[in-house]
């Protein structure tokens, strides 16, 4: 209840609680908020971070399985291979960690989750006619290379136009020569389809170990050296020597 403190002005009683031990109701949604930016060291307990009493253990360097284990030992494993126990499944029972180097799993999750980010693929589009000229088709082959290089899907696409639509057999000729040129870079993902007055043809990228381009621009190549000149050399020098 509020005090009499004099002239008939009161106040309300002085609270005796430690402020050390009070804690605003709301102190813990800035670590809510963070949440999802919360940097790999603390996502994946390490080491004595790890709260579980047993582990299952993996070594990844070689993909071992050495079964459950105390957490005290799984450590003293780790640190006798001067490397880390890394949990990378908290939820299992019992919890699963990999004994590594944690320097190491960390750039190679960020790497993981950055390809991830970048593999979004986008889907970009080539165009075809029925008539495409061959300079012409080798660069637009060479763009398509150069899509799916960068890990992107590509749309291919032949429209038809006028009396072009009595030609289909050439058009589906058309991209089964594109399907066919690019199978080093690409697998088909949709097969050639009619649709309308054109036909689209969906590939998707193989895996980044796998792609072989063809198709390349002038620029791209290394410049020969002029044998002309190292001919020409040659004839000054022998006919110096005959003199």
């Amino acid at each position: 209840m509020p005090e009499l403190c004099g002239r008939g002005v009161f106040r309300e009683p002085t609270s005796h609680a430690n402020p050390e031990t009070t804690i605003p109701a709301r102190a813990a949604l800035p670590a809510r908020a963070e949440k999802n930016r919360l940097p790999i060291l603390i996502q994946n307990r390490v080491n004595g971070r790890i709260r579980a009493r047993e582990v299952r253990v993996i070594l990844a360097s070689t993909g071992e399985q050495l079964g459950v284990m105390k957490l005290s030992d799984a450590i003293r494993r780790a640190q006798e291979l001067g490397l880390d126990l890394v949990e990378i499944a908290a939820n299992a029972n019992p919890p699963v960690c990999r004994i590594v180097d944690f320097g190491k799993f960390k750039y190679e999750a960020s790497k993981q989750e950055k390809e991830k980010k970048n593999s979004g693929s986008k889907l970009k589009e080539i165009k075809f006619r029925v008539n495409c000229a061959i300079h012409d088709y080798e660069t637009k082959m060479r763009h398509a290379e150069e899509f799916l290089d960068k890990g992107n899907k590509v749309r291919v696409q032949l429209q038809f136009r006028g009396r072009e639509m009595a030609h289909q057999d050439l058009g589906m000729a058309l991209m089964v020569r594109v399907k066919t040129d690019l199978v080093e870079m690409a697998h088909v993902e949709t097969e050639p389809k009619l649709m309308g007055r054109s036909v689209t043809m969906t590939l998707a990228p193989l895996p980044k170990g796998k792609r072989k381009r063809r198709f390349f621009s002038v620029h791209d190549l290394e410049p020969l050296e002029d044998e002309d000149e190292d001919d020409d050399d040659t004839a000054d020098e022998d006919e110096e020597k005959e003199a």
